[in-house]
């Protein structure tokens, strides 16, 4: 085996882990958390694997034998170093401490040409002001018919919220896989046999089980602590809104963003209406040390992301560019 070979496929391990246990719990952690009481781990993990199956094959068939949906375009492929199965290893490490690094800029920064990058800080800075703002206005409307802190649903209702809810989630996954695979499938060849796609959908179903398994993980908190995201109802609709946004996001162009930051936009204006529409129960004191210590961590992971890009092109490679 050739070392840049070695390299691929250390980083495509690395990559698979921490993408499905950091970056999928944002689609993933209110289905779990609304559902893990009445359904057992496995079921869930079984109908995400389906979704994840058929979307693989969907993007492979439909673009050529490529899997990430377009999203690589602008990033040609690379013969991988060991700096880039690097950038993935770091990943791991903060996903063990829980911190919502964003997988697109620390993976793909090492990739990308500084412009590139650029262009990928914008989309995602757009990203996470736009998904602010929307559920800002969205939340202040539908936090004064539905209080989110409880769970009112009837119980005749309940049945055809949680149908809702799989579907919502279903079409989630789907559309956060057409962003997010590209953060895998870099260390890949743009164009995979049916035999090397059947190898990336078993690993990523068993990385998949691992976090059904464990309840999502440490990433889990995140979701968890904001309101109401263990109801199916509430999860219906932080779903269907974040799916919608990142579909926005794919048609608009090719670059890959930050799906972290769109999710972390999303709670943020979201948990702002709800403290606005009841500030007597829910004190905005509260909430900005809450959202407040999502953006540093953010921060945190686009300062190492920015680091690894600039030692890499400036130091490590610099006719790389």
């Amino acid at each position: 085996m050739e070392l840049h070979t070695f390299y691929a496929l250390i980083g495509f391990l690395l990559a698979a882990y921490s993408v499905i246990g950091n970056d999928s719990v944002q689609t993933l952690g209110t289905f779990i958390a609304s559902n893990e009481k009445v359904f057992k781990w496995y079921w869930l993990w079984l109908a995400a694997s389906l979704v994840l199956a058929c979307t693989l094959i969907y993007s492979w068939s439909v673009n050529g034998g490529d899997i990430s949906s377009g999203r690589l375009d602008k990033i040609p492929y690379t013969q991988v170093q060991w700096y880039h199965a690097a950038a993935p290893a770091v990943l791991v490490m903060l996903t063990r401490f829980g911190i919502p690094v964003s997988t697109t800029f620390l993976v793909l920064s090492t990739f990308a040409s500084t412009l590139v990058l650029e262009k990928m800080l914008v989309k995602s800075v757009i990203g996470y002001g736009l998904a602010a703002m929307i559920a800002y206005a969205l939340w202040m409307v539908i936090s004064r018919l539905i209080n989110e802190k409880y769970d009112k649903v009837k119980k005749e209702h309940r049945v055809h919220w949680r149908v809702l809810q799989w579907l919502s989630t279903g079409f989630l996954w789907f559309s956060w896989l057409s962003h997010d695979m590209a953060n895998i499938a870099v260390f890949l060849p743009r164009q995979l046999s049916p035999e090397m796609l059947a190898g990336v959908i078993a690993l990523l179903t068993l990385w998949l089980g691992v976090i059904f398994y464990g309840h999502g993980g440490k990433i889990q908190k995140i979701v968890l602590e904001k309101s109401g995201t263990r109801f199916m109802r509430s999860a219906t609709i932080i779903d269907c809104v974040y799916a919608l946004i990142l579909i926005y996001f794919k048609e608009m162009n090719s670059i890959p963003m930050s799906t972290t930051w769109v999710f972390v936009g999303l709670l943020t204006g979201r948990e702002l209406a709800i403290a606005t529409t009841y500030r007597e129960q829910y004190h905005l004191g509260y909430v900005f040390p809450l959202i407040g210590k999502d953006f540093v961590k953010m921060m945190v992971g686009l300062g190492l992301s920015v680091a690894l890009a600039m030692g890499i092109h400036y130091g490590i490679n610099p006719g790389g560019e």
